[in-house]
């Protein structure tokens, strides 16, 4: 026999008119741990939670704030809402009631974790100069990736993204999540990671705060940005990462240089460059004048020298010239083409030639 089906909203107000018509749900007392909470318009929005479950609560005229890990006593009646098929807790009263064993389990992990030295600061990696892609540990079919992506093909096209597809919650997830940072530890052609999840309630980050994850990120080599929730969200990966980032769209911003940035950098590395050439050419062209000068300076000093030295000789070799010693009244005597140097070479009647300054005269030797 075929069924008639049943519209959605016939279904919505079944289950309305069950959570209505049954009084033992009326001012009833919830106990959990208060796993988020917020205060808008004086509505405080927030979420309870003990190990196996969650409960969405809100609390109109709220007149006080609660605290993430307060355990409270919450008293009040469960509706549903058919319109946005949603089921909240509303709330009429809350008191605290002991601290949360959740809370207080991972405030102990921390303190553990951080005596080790796992959140030291000397231990964190400095961002990579160049990256030319990037690993990215989160779900294949969240909003997270397709942010990712967006981001970093408008701010530079030429960076890789390698995808390492994780279970961001639930039962088994950590142990993904650090097998996929184990994985990029060692793999060569990932130049820095993004560990990154959507927003949620504690309960929903519980496995990014798990010791497997962080001692995963502690001991990776690779540099490693914490994008776990939104700007408000803290889990043990931010404390052990290299760097948080708010969200994942601005871990993916932090990672990418912009087009227009690069390529200004690169204009004012090569302006940078001219200028240097052009200060050592003009450094080199003002040595070498002043080389050329010193050398100037040198060989005109040796020039100078050897010019003094040449005058010296020539006024040398003028003081012994014959016709400088002639010019002076002296004469030169030759006897058959004979130098006469004493008057012992000389006898009466004998052939002589005289040299004057300006010319030559026979004579003949008297006797004496």
């Amino acid at each position: 026999m075929e069924r008639t089906p049943i519209s959605v909203s016939m279904l919505s107000n079944y289950i309305k008119q069950i959570f209505d018509a049954e009084s033992l749900l009326y001012n009833i007392d919830v106990v959990g741990e208060i796993s988020s909470f917020g205060i808008t318009g004086g509505n405080a929005f927030f979420v309870i939670k003990d190990e196996n479950a969650i409960l969405n609560c809100v609390w109109f005229g709220a007149d006080k704030k609660f605290n993430i890990g307060d355990k409270v006593i919450v008293t009040g009646t469960p509706k549903y809402y058919v319109k946005g098929g949603k089921l909240n807790f509303n709330a009429v009263n809350i008191k605290i009631f002991g601290e949360g064993d959740l809370h207080k389990r991972f405030l102990e992990l921390k303190q553990k974790l951080e005596n080790e030295g796992l959140f030291d600061p000397l231990h964190k990696k400095p961002m990579p100069r160049k990256i030319d892609r990037i690993g990215v540990v989160t779900s294949e079919t969240g909003a997270v990736i397709h942010d990712i992506i967006n981001v970093v093909s408008r701010r530079n096209s030429n960076q890789d993204i390698v995808l390492f597809p994780i279970k961001v919650q639930g039962i088994g997830a950590e142990v993904e999540i650090a097998r996929a940072i184990d994985f990029f530890s060692s793999y060569d052609k990932v130049d820095a990671i993004i560990v990154g999840r959507g927003g949620g309630s504690e309960e929903d980050l519980q496995n990014f705060n798990t010791e497997i994850v962080v001692r995963a990120i502690y001991n990776c080599k690779k540099f490693v940005i914490s994008a776990v929730g939104h700007e408000t969200d803290y889990t043990l990966c931010d404390f052990a990462s290299d760097l948080r980032a708010p969200t994942p769209s601005a871990a993916a911003e932090l990672l990418t240089k912009d087009r227009g940035e690069r390529k200004q950098n690169l204009e004012l590395l090569m302006k940078n460059i001219t200028n240097f050439v052009n200060f050592k050419f003009s450094e080199q062209k003002l040595k070498l004048s002043a080389i050329c000068d010193n050398l100037n300076s040198t060989m005109q000093t040796m020039m100078d020298k050897k010019n003094q030295e040449i005058n010296n000789i020539l006024l040398k070799m003028e003081s012994v010239n014959p016709l400088t010693i002639l010019k002076l009244g002296y004469a030169k005597v030759e006897s058959y083409d004979e130098q006469i140097d004493s008057v012992k070479q000389l006898s009466g009647g004998q052939k002589i030639k005289v040299h004057f300054a300006d010319g030559s005269v026979k004579a003949t030797v008297d006797e004496e």
